[in-house]
């Protein structure tokens, strides 16, 4: 379980989630139920709370229904520490691999137990188990659920291999302020915009002794103008050409491998060798300084970094240029962002007032519903009272919006009765919970919340985290069919742990639906992650006139007044 980055007190989520995973361990070892059970219910009370670690550490965790002194004084320590020692004496326990097993789905404590007295303590293990039908012969298991259960293994495999575009973008601009005067470029899935990266890639004009005069730690590799290594346990590369080059350079760089391919067998085709050293022709090297430079050379259209992959190549010269598809620059408001009033670190003030200073016009209020307890989601009281101050500060001249991101019950029904919905400028509704309800009843559950007559926006639609979990099971062409029969916007949610929908489709509904990007921020900072969304959004050949959040306050107000007008109650 990864520890606190911060010399700051861990956050009551962070303790709640502690109490749980010391419960999981203690049960796989077989220790008394008595133990894991008092952790968890420990877990829930905190989680019900809506006071942080330094108010409940004030009065040393007493006074909290089913925390008692031990555990209490155990959490105290945590607080002042950053070591939980129930956690670690368990954990030391047990053999190191058989801890990943709890981050694979479909797997609780009882039957990592069972594997673990089966000889299977690793992901690797239990990989081969899987796949040697060791797995399916286990008791409690059988060939359905082996073969789930295998499926999220290799996910986390796959995962393993990966980073968030957040993660290799930060890397990669970091790099490019290392390389200044070599004209360094951001490249490969960074610059495309994939929603996970290899690695972070960077070009430059130069040579490996100028690079490494920089990134000494750098190493060549082998028959490539390409130096690679790590940086904050990224993995990085960095190619480079001479300025006559560099086209080439750049568009071998940046393409998909399937594009690469593509592009060097046209080359080819018309009697070109195209290289990471250059356009060559025989033995010549054709000056091509910049990619349209290559394009043009050999008579192709250019082709944007966004629509290098394989899903674009029988539709890419249908869709708009890059100068014409939506920028950061281009969204006007905020409309599905937290604060204070549920699990957001900023007050309501204070996230609109970043809001504007990162250009925007305006914020929406989007915290969570009553059945978000987790998250203290705002009973309709609270609710009220919230709207209350909303007008408050709109009366002061703060510019805002009034909706909340409203839980889609397991029945499609949501979370704040119509009376109360009706009260607010906009709905975002997401689900939060019920992951593992079968394919069909998932998706009769989003269209029957996506059809709602009340619902603005359906939030993160497949609640997938990536390189964490995958979306719940459910047919989402269903859904978003629903969201065009019924008018309903779709989000892009831009947090890169989640950047859902997938943009493959948002590319094959751009026309259909209007979408919204949206952060998901729960603090100030995290208005930044438009630019993550945007990336997703581009990728699908997004303008500003197909998402709805480039309007004015004025005009957003006015398309939902036009988006309920248009729908009635028998639409549901």
């Amino acid at each position: 379980m990864t520890r606190p980055t911060s010399a700051r007190q861990p956050t009551r989520k962070y303790l709640v989630l502690t109490l749980e995973r010391t419960a999981d361990l203690l049960d796989i070892l077989g220790a008394d139920e008595f133990k894991s059970r008092a952790y968890r219910s420990a877990a829930r009370s905190l989680e019900a709370l809506t006071q942080e670690t330094p108010e409940l550490l004030a009065k040393d965790f007493a006074g909290i229904p089913k925390v008692g002194k031990g555990i209490a004084a155990e959490l105290s320590e945590f607080a002042h520490t950053h070591t939980f020692a129930p956690y670690q004496d368990a954990a030391a326990q047990l053999p190191p691999g058989l801890l990943e097993l709890l981050d694979v789905r479909g797997l609780g404590p009882k039957k990592i137990r069972a594997l673990w007295q089966a000889g299977i303590d690793s992901l690797e293990r239990l990989r081969e188990a899987g796949v040697s039908g060791d797995l399916a012969a286990q008791k409690g298991f059988g060939a359905k659920s082996a073969a789930t259960i295998l499926e999220n293994v290799e996910f986390i495999f796959e995962a393993r291999k990966r980073q968030l575009l957040s993660t290799g973008w930060k890397v990669a601009e970091e790099l490019v302020a290392q390389l200044t005067n070599l004209a360094p470029q951001i490249s490969g899935d960074v610059r495309r915009g994939l929603e996970t990266v290899r690695l972070a890639r960077v070009t430059v004009t130069g040579n490996a002794d100028e690079v490494q005069k920089r990134l000494p730690e750098l190493e060549q590799i082998e028959g490539k103008p390409v130096l690679a290594g790590e940086l904050d346990g990224v993995p990085i590369e960095v190619a480079y050409a001479s300025a006559e080059a560099r086209g080439a350079l750049d568009l071998l760089m940046t393409g998909s491998p399937e594009y690469r391919e593509q592009v060097r067998a046209e080359a080819a085709a018309k009697g070109y060798d195209l290289t990471g050293r250059g356009l060559l022709r025989g033995s010549e090297l054709v000056p091509t300084p910049t990619e349209e430079d290559v394009f043009r050379e050999l008579g192709l259209t250019f082709r944007p970094p966004e629509y290098r992959e394989p899903e674009h190549d029988a539709l890419w010269q249908t869709l708009p240029p890059a100068a014409e598809l939506v920028k950061v620059t281009d969204l006007r408001g905020m409309i599905h962002t937290h604060s204070t009033w549920s699990d957001g670190q900023a007050s309501i003030a204070e996230m609109a007032a970043e809001a504007v200073r990162l250009g925007h016009e305006y914020l929406g209020t989007a915290d969570h519903s009553r059945a978000a307890h987790y998250a203290n989601g705002l009973s309709v009281e609270r609710l009220q009272a919230q709207l209350k101050e909303v007008r408050e500060l709109r009366a002061a001249g703060i510019p805002l919006v009034a909706g909340s991101e409203v839980d889609i019950l397991e029945d499609g029904s949501l979370d704040y009765p119509d009376e109360v919905l009706a009260e607010l400028d906009y709905v975002v509704a997401s689900v939060h919970s019920g992951f593992t309800l079968d394919a069909a009843r998932q998706t009769e559950r989003l269209i029957r919340a996506a059809s709602h007559p009340l619902v603005t926006v359906l939030g993160h639609p497949t609640g997938r985290l990536l390189l964490r979990r995958p979306g719940y099971a459910l047919d989402i062409d269903a859904v978003l069919g629903a969201c065009e029969a019924a008018g309903t916007v779709v989000e892009i949610n831009a947090n890169p742990a989640r950047l859902d929908l997938d943009w493959r489709d948002v590319l094959r509904w751009r026309d259909r639906i209007k979408w919204a990007i949206n952060t998901d921020a729960h603090v100030p900072g995290g208005l930044t992650d438009t630019r993550y969304g945007v990336a997703v959004a581009r990728k699908a050949g997004l303008t500003p006139a197909h998402v709805v959040n480039t309007l004015t306050r004025e005009e957003f107000l006015a398309f939902v007044a036009w988006q309920r007008q248009q729908r009635t109650p028998s639409s549901r």
